[in-house]
């Protein structure tokens, strides 16, 4: 009677494994038969064809007018704008304009431009960015890095204290390329180039250049006159000590701007510790200009030393079409500079449109985004404006004061172009030791320490590239910081690629899940098997033969483990490799080849639609048997388990 139960039992066994054998040979079938993946020409076309069907679907007045609304975002929310709105949109445009008039007029000294050329930058391309923008909350206008950018870039082709109005040209033509490689960049969904700087190149480059910005202002708050137009940290250094050393200089200067500057602090530490304070440092830079402009004018300090704006045109923006200097010797590197100008403009713009647009629960184009910057840049390289984009700082005010729509940006650049009509020469007595100390007290929200540290503790190799983006824009100059960030990214990302990692597996306890060893040491090997994954995207030309290597190394070294057993079967999980050239199918053909010289079968798992489609017709599968193909690793494993995979000689693939 028990001999019948366990032959009954062994009958029920052996069918289990027949039918767990079909199940797991069926899958394969799966994989093998798959239809072959759309080409890259077949993709286009299919792209093409649904955008034409759904063109065609509506009329001709149809698509224009959502060709319109997707061009003018102002458009499609207008038309709901309500009253309540605006009531929180003037409020915040008008504390927004307190902030900007005098931060715009530092920018443009900073840009070595005269004052009103900031002040003409925060009226057009606001008003651009409005009815083409898509974030709401974003102020536009002049910011301390590109003004940097710009003048440290320019100043090499043309020294401002030299030619000014040749320099004032050049400016207006590399801002001119600026918008039209961002518009560019948007029309052609070019948007990952932003991309190339990282998060911990941005990081440092910003920290760098707010030390660069802090020490130009050197020369404004000490009142010297005559200063390098070099960046690093070294000549302007050795420029203040040579001109207080060797030149008179007013100490009234430093006086008023220090002092000043200890007000703006101030008014920036109260808005931080109490939030429905934050109108106070939003006003603080142009009471500090009203006052300061008031102290000189009655004292006539500026009799004493102290340097103050003196002329100061005024007026609506004036044409500067004629002005762009196309034929000029200088066009190529007009040309770098403006992309460079464009790259640093949009990611700084992209960073704090998405920031502020996650707080309040909507989606940023980031390409819609890029258009709009590069014709509000055009427009405004023919309208006096100098390179805008999106301020942190600004729109940090703009969103604290309450603002719903861009609207705050049209009422902001109505101001400002109000105050360029009636109060110009009011500002004739402005001090310029308080322009520099406006700029001074906007850098501390540049340099983010906590945000390094961060990076040090999550990513040693970003912190690399954070430190080399500081110390590159510190010591050498701002072109020579980017250039460094994105050589280092550039170096990281093809280290990675060249030098994949390819890791041990083995499956956790009670489950069907593989996974690498080193990091589950719960994970245990089946003997006799070897389970090794390839961790990248690619098996190509760069990577092929050091993953083949790698691969027979490991093999090697266990092999010389006799406590491990004999290896018969290594098994390769290909399921993070998504792409294979014909150097990753040569790899994987010579890697078969040694693995059979050494008595060893080539099983593979999990094969992408891409790699297993190449792999039939490079012939490979035929080769290698298509026995061997698994779904997935635990196919792999189970089969290879099986008794009847055990005796190789007998399998006929």
């Amino acid at each position: 009677m028990g001999s019948l139960t366990n032959e009954s039992f062994n009958i029920e066994l052996h069918q289990l494994d027949a039918a767990t054998d079909t199940a797991r040979n069926q899958r394969t079938q799966w994989l093998l038969t798959s239809p072959n993946p759309p080409s890259f020409f077949h993709q286009f076309i299919s792209s093409v064809k649904k955008n034409v069907d759904k063109t065609t679907k509506q009329s001709r007045n149809g698509v224009f007018f959502s060709f319109l609304k997707g061009l003018f975002p102002i458009l499609s929310w207008g038309r709901n704008y309500k009253g309540t709105k605006f009531k929180h949109d003037i409020m915040a445009g008008l504390t927004l304009a307190s902030l900007c008039i005098p931060q715009s007029i530092g920018y443009a000294n900073l840009a070595k431009l005269d004052p009103q050329y900031g002040l003409y930058t925060s009226v057009v391309p606001p008003l651009i960015y409005a009815v083409m923008g898509s974030s709401r909350e974003i102020a536009i206008g002049p910011v301390a890095v590109v003004s940097l950018l710009i003048s440290a870039l320019i100043s090499k082709i043309i020294d401002p204290a030299v030619d000014h109005i040749a320099y004032r040209n050049l400016v207006f033509t590399a801002t001119f390329f600026t918008g039209a490689f961002q518009a560019v960049f948007g029309l052609f969904r070019l948007g990952f180039l932003v991309d190339f700087l990282s998060h911990a190149a941005i990081v440092g480059f910003m920290g760098g250049a707010a030390i660069v910005i802090g020490l130009q202002q050197l020369k404004g708050l000490l009142g010297i006159n005559h200063f390098t137009t070099k960046t690093d940290v070294v000549s302007v250094l050795e420029a203040v000590y040579k001109s207080l050393h060797n030149e008179p200089w007013f100490p009234l200067n430093f006086v008023l701007g220090c002092s000043f500057l200890i007000f703006l602090l101030m008014t920036r530490f109260i808005g931080k510790r109490n939030k429905k304070l934050f109108w106070l440092p939003a006003i603080a830079p142009l009471l500090s200009v009203v006052l300061s402009t008031l102290i000189v004018y009655l004292t006539k300090a500026d009799q004493h030393g102290v340097k103050i704006v003196k002329h100061f045109k005024g007026g609506i923006n004036p044409s500067s079409l004629h002005q762009l200097q196309f034929n000029s010797p200088h066009i190529g590197e007009i040309a770098k500079i403006g992309l460079i100008c464009a790259i640093v403009a949009l990611t700084e713009a992209i960073a704090v449109g998405r920031s502020f647009a996650s707080i309040k629960g909507y989606h940023l184009d980031g390409n819609k985004e890029m258009v709009a910057m590069g014709c509000m840049n055009v427009v405004g390289s023919l309208t006096s404006c100098y390179t805008a984009t999106g301020s942190f700082s600004r729109t940090a005010v703009n969103f604290s004061a309450g603002c719903e729509t861009v609207v705050s940006n049209i009422v902001m650049a109505i101001t400002v172009l109000i105050s360029l009509e009636l109060l110009t020469k009011l500002l004739y007595y402005t001090p310029l030791a308080i322009l520099a100390s406006i700029i001074i007290s906007a850098l501390p929200g540049l340099i983010d320490i906590s945000e390094a540290f961060h990076i040090w503790k999550v990513d040693k190799t970003d912190f690399i590239i954070c430190i080399a983006a500081f110390l590159g824009v510190l010591f050498g100059s701002v072109e020579i910081g980017l250039i460094i960030a994105v050589g280092i990214s550039f170096g990281k990302i093809i280290l990675g690629t060249i030098r994949p990692s390819v890791e041990l597996q083995g499956r956790l306890p009670g489950t069907d899940t593989f996974c690498d060893i080193t990091q589950f040491p719960v994970a245990t090997e089946t003997v006799g098997i070897l389970i090794i994954r390839v961790n990248n995207a690619s098996l190509c030309f760069a990577n092929a033969n050091f993953i083949r290597g790698r691969i027979l190394s490991i093999v090697t070294n266990r092999s010389e483990e006799q406590s491990k057993g004999k290896i018969r079967i290594l098994v390769l999980d290909m399921s993070s490799v998504m792409s294979i050239d014909t150097s990753g199918i040569v790899a994987l053909k010579e890697l078969h080849r040694e693995l059979v010289s050494q008595g060893i079968q080539l099983a593979l798992a999990n094969p992408r639609w891409k790699v297993i489609n190449k792999l039939k017709v490079a012939k490979f599968i035929d080769e290698l048997g298509k026995g061997w193909i698994f779904l997935s690793v635990g196919d792999a494993v189970d089969a290879c388990l099986n008794a009847k995979m055990a005796d190789l000689s007998t399998i006929n693939c």
